[in-house]
């Protein structure tokens, strides 16, 4: 995430912000630049907020002919009412969520495509509430539903106990389940099965078997090896979605680290011991013009410094996993299709070198 700050006194901003809080001038976010614009300053003129704006705080700006809705919430087709105090409150922290999402897939080059606007090919979010009826997290065809509950605290901690995963954000759903999305714009559009089965698997194994073999069984042992996450093993198509998921979580933190100047200085080490063992990480918003081991390196020593704040402030650790030299591999070939590199398998990245180890369709969920 980049750093914003307000065109009229020069005070940080936060990306949710409507308006600043030194100096109260209306704020919003216009993503075709990328920014934080003053409503009534300079460069504000021709925007307009979001007609979702009072109802989900939506803080996006709209050109006049481009409709009432902003990019991220035209992606929204369908709501629960209207009538419950804890859905609507639900959905304005999913659409929050939401918007941050889509500013990355924009930062990044992905192709963000409004399904309105491209029924066979476009992208959608159906919100839906439990207290309606059963819902179903998961993908089918552009299609992506979500369960409004979790975005309630306690609900979610629930469930991220009972299905053993360390960690369960709102985001991280959004990032999960757009992956499956991009599976079928980058794998299956252009027609690299083959590259993608020689890391991840036939994606052709029956879906159903493996969910049901995976919620009987759970991950097979030493599944750490090779895998992001537990939840990875239970078929090709979810490997990489946990995969997409983390290759967000990483490029969105360490740019976020670089926006605020952060750097890991230490711990430093002896005197007298190999050079490999210094910690120096310097965070940087130039990932796509780095190999992807470079990358997990100084994600590997960053994430490191994360958790340990974050104990010390009493929490659970920020990045609750450790990546292996199968893991960076697949976050590598997703890399180089996502800066667009050729099709060549990612044995073309250097492997990382031996002295630093780091350490339709059936609904996909």
């Amino acid at each position: 995430m980049h750093t914003f700050t307000c065109g009229r006194c020069g005070h940080l901003l936060d990306f949710v912000a409507s308006a600043c809080g030194r100096c109260g001038a209306p704020q919003g976010f216009a993503l075709p630049e990328s920014t934080i614009l003053v409503l009534d300053g300079p460069g504000g003129d021709g925007w307009a907020r979001c007609a979702e704006h009072g109802v989900t705080g939506c803080n996006w700006l709209v050109r006049a002919n481009d409709g009432p809705r902003c990019e991220s919430c035209r992606l929204t087709r369908t709501v629960p009412g209207d009538d419950d105090p804890d859905d609507a409150a639900f959905l304005v922290e999913m659409e929050a969520a939401k918007r941050r999402l889509v500013f990355q897939l924009h930062d990044i080059g992905l192709p963000v495509v409004d399904r309105g606007a491209d029924p066979e090919a476009g992208l959608a979010f159906d919100l839906l509430s439990t207290r309606y009826e059963p819902v179903t997290i998961g993908h089918a065809d552009g299609v992506i539903t979500i369960d409004l509950a979790e975005s309630d605290d306690a609900h979610r901690e629930l469930l991220r106990n009972q299905l053993d995963e360390p960690y369960r954000t709102v985001l991280g759903h959004l990032r999960h389940e757009v992956g499956h999305y991009y599976w079928d714009v980058l794998i299956d559009r252009t027609g690299r099965h083959d590259d993608f089965r020689a890391l991840f698997g036939d994606e052709r194994a029956s879906y159903q078997e493996a969910l049901d073999r995976h919620y009987s069984s759970g991950a097979p042992d030493g599944w750490h090896d090779r895998f992001v996450s537990a939840y990875a093993t239970m078929h090709p198509w979810e490997d990489w979605a946990e995969t997409f998921a983390h290759y967000l979580h990483i490029r969105d933190t360490l740019q976020t680290a670089a926006a605020f100047g952060m750097v890991v200085e230490g711990p430093r080490a002896e005197v007298g011991a190999p050079p490999d063992l210094d910690v120096a990480v310097v965070p940087t918003d130039e990932i796509d013009g780095q190999s992807f081991w470079a990358v997990a390196r100084d994600w590997t020593t960053f994430s490191a410094a994360l958790n340990a704040v974050n104990r010390s402030m009493g929490h659970a650790e920020a990045y609750p996993f450790d990546l292996t030299p199968p893991a960076i591999a697949k976050l590598s070939f997703l890399h180089e299709i996502v800066r667009g590199a050729s099709s060549s398998l990612p044995s073309a990245d250097p492997a990382p070198p031996p002295q630093r180890d780091v350490g339709g369709r059936p609904q996909r969920g």
